[in-house]
């Protein structure tokens, strides 16, 4: 008489979505807080719990990205956290965490990178390699990613610039711009992308109304003579 394995419970497939859609709700959240704080103030506003939420959500989708075995996102999202935990340094924050909890950030995203690539039953890098993504779908992806990095590495140059943590409005733009290739990307690759399209939906809408509400501000008061936006004080 044979025995047969136990089912595992969750599939990879229903983790991977568990992890993705708690991470959205998390930006979603940031996004929410950084919105509600503009508009009650009329000028575009950055929270340092903007930055800390930042993190923790980007590390779950580092995690989504190597269980949906896609380069696209985990590539950036391995950059963007480290623009996240240096955002937290400009604003002299990143101290005032406890020291668990910034070993904690350094350790666990290279910890999970070399069990990665030492490979298991949820995920391995030879897995992503053998993606099977169109390269089409992948480029599209990966045009849009970029983009939605490179706001990022524009707003780091004009924050070290500046010596602060700051969204200026070509950060919104590109933003926009990124936001929309993502979703389209999402849209187009089997399966589809539903982490993605609930990301990038409501992010799309809130990007644009910074948009208008930063010309908005830039029109009211000479350029020379006002700050493009300012981060609001800490909580």
């Amino acid at each position: 008489m044979s025995s047969t394995a136990p089912e595992p419970m969750l599939s990879t497939e229903q983790i991977a979505l568990g992890i993705g859609l708690t991470s959205q709700l998390l930006f979603s959240s940031r996004i929410v807080l950084q919105w509600v704080q503009s508009e009650r103030a009329k000028r575009v506003l950055v929270p340092t719990l903007f930055w800390q939420i930042s993190l923790v959500s980007s590390f779950l989708m580092i995690l989504y990205g190597m269980l949906r075995h896609d380069p696209v996102i985990l590539a950036a999202q391995l950059i963007s956290y480290g623009i996240y935990i240096r955002n937290l340094q400009l604003l002299g924050e990143w101290r005032k965490l406890s020291g668990i909890f910034r070993a904690s950030a350094y350790v666990f995203p290279l910890a999970m990178l070399a069990w990665f690539v030492v490979g298991n039953q949820h995920f391995s890098l030879r897995g992503m390699l053998s993606h099977g993504i169109p390269a089409g779908v992948l480029a599209l992806g990966t045009i849009g990613q970029t983009i939605f990095l490179l706001r990022f590495v524009y707003q780091w140059l004009y924050s070290e610039r500046k010596g602060e943590s700051v969204l200026p409005l070509g950060f919104w733009v590109v933003s926009f711009v990124g936001s929309v290739l993502i979703l389209t990307y999402a849209v187009l690759r089997r399966p589809v992308d539903v982490v993605l399209i609930v990301g990038n939906v409501f992010g799309t809408v809130v990007y644009a109304r910074n948009i208008v509400l930063l010309r908005r501000e830039l029109r009211a008061k000479p350029s020379s003579a006002m700050p493009i936006a300012e981060p609001a004080a800490a909580d």
